[in-house]
C-alpha cells in the first residue's frame, strides 16, 4: 500500500527553511566560479567542493565522487561532480544535471550591488550565479535534506550530475556523457533526466520546455590587400573588400521578413502538425510587453510577426540567420579614413529539428561562394564554419513531462504552458542520443532574471515554489508504472512500428516488449 506524500509537513518545512537556503545560495554566490577565466579554475574547484561537502553531509547519499574531465587541458579542466541517492533496483531512477559555473561579472559593468554578494532587495536576491545555476542545482540537495528531516523515503533513486564548465562550452562533458552511458556506467540505469537551467516564457505563469533549437556558427572573410589603406589616396582605384563583404552579409537574409534566403535551408525543418499548433494557443504570452522586453518599445515599435502564435513559432520552431558584427573595419567613435585590408563578418543560424549542421555549412558556403562569384570581385574570400550543435525537440506527452506538470498544479494552482526555446542547451539532445531516455527541461527561475546581464536576480518566490514543485515531481515519478525504460535497449521503434496497438511512448516500450 502506498503512503500518501504529506504535501502540507513538506511545504511548511521549505517555508521554514528559506533563510538557510538564501544563506547557503550566498556562500555558493560569493565563489567566483567564472569558467572563462582560466585564473578561476581554482574557484571552479572550490564551489565543486562546496557542492561535494553538502551532497556527503546528506544521510540518504549513497555515493560521490569527482570524475576526471575526459578532455585533457593545461589549465586542467575541472572534474564533474556524480552523486548517488538509493541503490533500489525496484525504484526507477532519475538523474538531474546543474552547472557551478558562472558567467563574469564586475561591479563596473553596471551592477547595482557586488555581484559575487548576494544582495536581498524587494524579494529578490541579486548575484552572479543566483539563478543561473547556482539556485536550482541547490534546490535539489534542499528537497532531498527535507526528504530526509521528514522521514520519507525517496521515491526515486536520484544521481545528480554537477559540471563547472557549462558557461564555457561544457568542454569535456559530451564526451563523458558517451562513456557514462555505456553498459554498466554511471548513467546506464537512469529511467529520466531533468535540467533545470532555463527560464519561464514569462515572470508569473510556470512552464515546461520540450524543445530548444540547435546552432551553426559563420564567419565570412573578405581580403583586398595587405595593409590597410588611405581611402583618399586608394579610394576608387581598388576593389574594397569592405564593398564586397556588405554585399555577401546582405544577401544572407530578407529585410523585412527574416526570411534566410539561403536555397535549401527549409527543406528539412518539419510540418506544423495539428496536435503543435494547439500548444501555442493557450500559452500565456502578451506581444507588447515583448516589445518592452527586447527594447523596440521605444525605437522602432515593430516585430517582424504581428500576432502571439506567429511570433512564438518564429522564436521557437522555424530557422533564423543573425548577423553579428564585422572584424577588422573602423569601430570606434570619430571617423577614420581608412580602408581595411581585411575584413569579417560573424554571422549565426539557429537550426530547428530535423537539420544538419553540417547539411548547413554546405549549403552556406555554396551561397556565398555563388554570390561572391557574382561579384566578379579579384578579392580574397574564405568562409569558416565554426561549428554548431543539432536542435533538440522532446515529447510533452512522456510520463517524465505529466510528472512534472502534475506538480506544477499542485504547486501553483494551473497547468504549466508547454515551451520550446530559440536557445540552445546541447547537453539536453546528448543525453537523449547516448541514453535514449527522456530529458525534461523544468525551468525555475523567471524570464527577467537578467542571467548574463548585470543584475542577475532570483525571486524567493521562485526559490521557496521551486524547491516545492522539484519535491512532488519526484514524488510524482515514484507513481511511474511499468518497467525501468532503462531496462531495455533495444532499437528504438520506426514510425510505422509506433502504430501497433499498444506500443507506447518512446522509453516505454519497445521490439522486444511488442
Amino acid at each position: 500500500m502506498t503512503t500518501e506524500f504529506p504535501k502540507d509537513d513538506f511545504f511548511a518545512y521549505v517555508d521554514a527553511n528559506m533563510r538557510t537556503y538564501i544563506s547557503e545560495l550566498s556562500e555558493a554566490v560569493a565563489i567566483q566560479s567564472v569558467s572563462s577565466d582560466p585564473e578561476k579554475r581554482g574557484e571552479i574547484l572550490q564551489m565543486i567542493h562546496y557542492a561535494e561537502a553538502k551532497i556527503k553531509a546528506l544521510k540518504y547519499n549513497s555515493s560521490c565522487k569527482l570524475y576526471p574531465n575526459p578532455v585533457k587541458q593545461d589549465p586542467e579542466l575541472p572534474p564533474i561532480l556524480l552523486a548517488e541517492f538509493g541503490f533500489d533496483p525496484a525504484k526507477k531512477t532519475l538523474c538531474v544535471y546543474g552547472h557551478l559555473d558562472v558567467q563574469p561579472a564586475a561591479l563596473e559593468d553596471g551592477w547595482d550591488s557586488a555581484p559575487f554578494e548576494l544582495t536581498e532587495k524587494d524579494g529578490k536576491l541579486f548575484g552572479r550565479g543566483s539563478s543561473d545555476d547556482k539556485g536550482p542545482a541547490l534546490s535539489w540537495l534542499w528537497v532531498i535534506k527535507a526528504y530526509e528531516d521528514l522521514g520519507i523515503d525517496l521515491p526515486v533513486n536520484i544521481k545528480i550530475m554537477y559540471e563547472g564548465m557549462e558557461e564555457f562550452g561544457s568542454t569535456g562533458l559530451f564526451e563523458a556523457v558517451q562513456i557514462l552511458s555505456k553498459n554498466g556506467e554511471f548513467l546506464s540505469d537512469v529511467d529520466f533526466f531533468c535540467i533545470s537551467d532555463n527560464y519561464w516564457l514569462g515572470k508569473k505563469k510556470p512552464c515546461l520546455t520540450y524543445g530548444l533549437r540547435g546552432l551553426a556558427s559563420f564567419e565570412v572573410a573578405v581580403q583586398c590587400s595587405t595593409q590597410d589603406l588611405h581611402s583618399g589616396i586608394f579610394g576608387g582605384t581598388i576593389h574594397e573588400g569592405m564593398t564586397d563583404l556588405v554585399h555577401l552579409m546582405s544577401s544572407l537574409v530578407e529585410p523585412g521578413t527574416g526570411k534566410i534566403l539561403v536555397d535549401g535551408v527549409y527543406d528539412d525543418v518539419l510540418e506544423m502538425t495539428e496536435d503543435e499548433s494547439k500548444l501555442y494557443t493557450n500559452i500565456e504570452f502578451d506581444v507588447e510587453e515583448y516589445k518592452k522586453e527586447s527594447g523596440v518599445a521605444g525605437v522602432s515599435n515593430g516585430l517582424l510577426r504581428k500576432d502571439k502564435e506567429e511570433l512564438l513559432m518564429a522564436r521557437w520552431r522555424y530557422p533564423t540567420l543573425s548577423l553579428h558584427g564585422i572584424e577588422g573595419a573602423f569601430s570606434g567613435s570619430g571617423a577614420k579614413t581608412v580602408i581595411p585590408s581585411r575584413v569579417s563578418g560573424k554571422f549565426s543560424l539557429r537550426l530547428v529539428p530535423d537539420q544538419d549542421p553540417e547539411k548547413i555549412s554546405k549549403l552556406v558556403e555554396k551561397h556565398l561562394n555563388d554570390k561572391f562569384a557574382e561579384l566578379k570581385s579579384p578579392n580574397q574570400m574564405e568562409v569558416k564554419f565554426h561549428g554548431g550543435a543539432k536542435a533538440w525537440l522532446s515529447d510533452p506527452k512522456h510520463p517524465n513531462y505529466a510528472s512534472g506538470t502534475r506538480a506544477i498544479k499542485e504547486v501553483f494552482g494551473m497547468e504549466p504552458d508547454f515551451t520550446r526555446e530559440g536557445g540552445s542547451i546541447p547537453l539536453a539532445g546528448w543525453i537523449e542520443d547516448a541514453t535514449q531516455m527522456n530529458v525534461l527541461l523544468l525551468p525555475i527561475g523567471a524570464c527577467d532574471d537578467m542571467a548574463h546581464s548585470q543584475n542577475e536576480k532570483y525571486n524567493i518566490s521562485n526559490m521557496n515554489c521551486g524547491v516545492k514543485v522539484l519535491g512532488l515531481y519526484i514524488n510524482e515519478l515514484g507513481k511511474v508504472e511499468g518497467p525501468k525504460p532503462s531496462s531495455c535497449r533495444c532499437i528504438p521503434l520506426t514510425e510505422a512500428e509506433l502504430m501497433i496497438p499498444g506500443a507506447f511512448i518512446r522509453g516505454f516500450k519497445c521490439k522486444c516488449e511488442m
